[in-house]
């Protein structure tokens, strides 16, 4: 047993777990993460997939009581089924792209700088959103999920399209999306977290089946404690942040973004640290 590729494990399942539901981009930290650590080849590649997979047992673990009463209502109950309908049209345009496009994005925009760059993008577009729910509150028109139509479901699917780009952001595209589209920060963060149950759990087991001529028993040990890690950071992340955007906006993330994407940048032309794909 390697002790220094499981310790890797452990440090890139706590980047996952701490940033797979903040809108700062998990897949874009676990390629510059893996760039440093020199865990970055097909295998890691894979590993980086599989692991959101922990993080999203967190998700059913904190939102159990709504999912369970959804799936109990399920063939009774109106509003059970429009809820359980708006996260399939919001899952479906995804898994449609990522099968047409997925490995030409993996093949050609995985590398640092493509992630610092849409870092900044993404940090700016943060910035707009916040400022126009700011200046213009009752565009806010949803207040609770229960409330989105299939319409509404569908155009979050298509920008949740857009975190394909790595440094994106699937929680920031999703939740900020979802505010541009008129949700409230709450019922956008809450949906960003029900579609990504479907999302990444298909994602980490498409993954798994697709490379597993890479994958070895052997490997069992470096994924478990990557799913592990990933489980135990993200359930705490998720309870944070449900708290903090109660009485907080996103702009502290935007200038993180911007920030650490100048970093990565102006580290790489000056020579400072080899950020390789």
């Amino acid at each position: 047993m390697d002790i220094t590729l499981l310790i890797k494990a452990a440090v890139m399942g706590i980047v996952e777990g701490l940033t797979e539901f903040l809108p700062i981009s998990s897949t874009g930290h676990l390629i510059l993460a893996g760039a440093l650590l020199g865990f970055d080849d097909d295998k890691a590649k894979v590993f980086d997939i599989a692991i959101q997979t922990g993080a999203i047992f967190a998700v059913i673990l904190v939102y159990w009581q709504k999912i369970c009463d959804t799936l109990m209502a399920l063939p009774t109950e109106k509003q059970a089924q429009q809820f359980a309908l708006n996260v399939f049209v919001a899952f479906v345009p995804a898994v449609l792209l990522g099968l047409l496009f997925g490995k030409a994005i993996k093949a050609n925009l995985f590398t640092p700088m493509v992630v610092a760059s849409t870092f900044i993008l993404g940090g700016f577009i943060i910035l707009w959103a916040e400022r126009r729910q700011q200046m213009n509150p009752a565009a806010a028109r949803i207040q609770e999920v229960e409330a989105m139509t299939v319409m509404d479901a569908l155009k979050i699917g298509l920008v949740q399209c857009l975190a394909m780009i790595p440094g994106t952001s699937r929680s920031g595209a999703t939740i900020i999306g979802g505010m541009l589209l008129g949700l409230s920060r709450k019922a956008a963060t809450d949906f960003s977290f029900y579609l990504a149950i479907p999302t990444l759990i298909g994602a980490g087991v498409y993954s798994l089946y697709k490379d597993r001529a890479l994958l070895s028993v052997a490997d069992v040990p470096m994924f478990g404690v990557g799913l592990l890690f990933s489980f135990i950071s993200a359930w705490l992340c998720i309870r944070w942040l449900l708290r903090y955007i109660a009485t907080h906006s996103f702009v502290p993330f935007a200038w993180y973004r911007i920030v650490f994407g100048g970093v990565v940048l102006v580290t790489a032309q000056m020579g400072w640290i080899s950020w390789t794909a």
